[in-house]
């Protein structure tokens, strides 16, 4: 992406005077670099170009506003009546995956009668199951972990067992994101999805991806790949820290069919809050 943003730039392009053809074809490759997505943009492009398209840079930017927001799909997960609960998150190394379960918990302990347990599935790195210790440490939430190595399914069943026994209303459960190696981590995914569905209901099992805002286009293909493996229910969009990034959550939507849950925007643990459609649009499109 050039300087200045998407808001920045298409506001700079929609103060220039005329139509044209280059104009439009200009707007288009800027809505693209913005990580609408191709389709997205082409299909935005035909909606302007047929008549909707006129005006100034503040009527330009309404109507682009409306066609954004008509893509977006919001879904903030509810825990349900039957114990436990259990989010399954999901997402690549590096994406901030363990840091955004601390985050969850810390939003979802308040209402969740009984409290939260932790379950380190990813069994693969010893940092991992290292850092949620810490967090569950700091937040005095219980962890249920193995030694290194050991089954991640293993790790979901004694969780749940766990967690059903002692009452707790939500297990938030961390899972490997290898992607260099994906029919390993399609096939491990599919069998934590098949333990945890044995033993959760329907509505309280819950798939949560998460993405970061900065990587663009890699995030379509992670989301991709995690949705063929298990069926993601909603996307967490982290790293967003007021970037003005984040056009990449359109594709997602638009391609996948996928909602937004949640939205980190910093380093504090409070620092995760619902998905709103008017609030990230409001980033996304920022002057700056």
């Amino acid at each position: 992406m050039k300087p200045g943003g998407l808001g920045g730039r298409l506001r700079a392009l929609f103060r220039r005077p005329g139509r044209s053809e280059e104009f439009f074809e200009e707007l288009e490759d800027t809505l693209i670099e913005g990580d609408i997505g191709p389709a997205a943009a082409q299909e935005i492009i035909a909606v302007l170009r047929s008549g909707a398209g006129r005006g100034g840079e503040a009527e330009l930017m309404g109507q682009l506003r409306a066609l954004l927001a008509g893509y977006l799909k919001v879904e903030t997960p509810v825990l349900q009546g039957a114990k436990p609960n259990v989010f399954l998150v999901l997402g690549v190394n590096g994406v901030g995956k363990t840091t955004t379960i601390a985050k969850l918990a810390h939003y979802y302990r308040a209402t969740a009668s009984g409290g939260v347990l932790l379950a380190a599935g990813d069994t693969f790195r010893a940092a991992a199951i290292d850092q949620l210790v810490i967090w569950g440490e700091r937040l005095g939430v219980p962890v249920v972990r193995q030694q290194p190595g050991a089954d991640p399914a293993a790790v979901l069943f004694d969780a749940i067992a766990s967690g059903r026994a002692r009452g707790h209303e939500l297990i938030l459960a961390d899972t490997a994101g290898r992607l260099h190696n994906k029919a390993h981590l399609v096939g491990e995914l599919a069998k934590i999805d098949r333990v945890v569905r044995s033993r959760v209901e329907g509505g309280a099992y819950r798939k949560l991806l998460v993405i970061d805002a900065t990587t663009g286009q890699n995030a379509l293909r992670q989301a991709e790949v995690f949705h063929e493996a298990v069926g993601v229910d909603s996307v967490i969009l982290a790293k967003y820290d007021s970037t003005g990034r984040g056009g990449i959550v359109i594709p997602i939507c638009k391609e996948l069919s996928l909602p937004f849950s949640f939205v980190g925007t910093g380093e504090k643990i409070g620092d995760l809050a619902a998905f709103e459609t008017e609030a990230f649009l409001d980033n996304l499109l920022a002057h700056e």
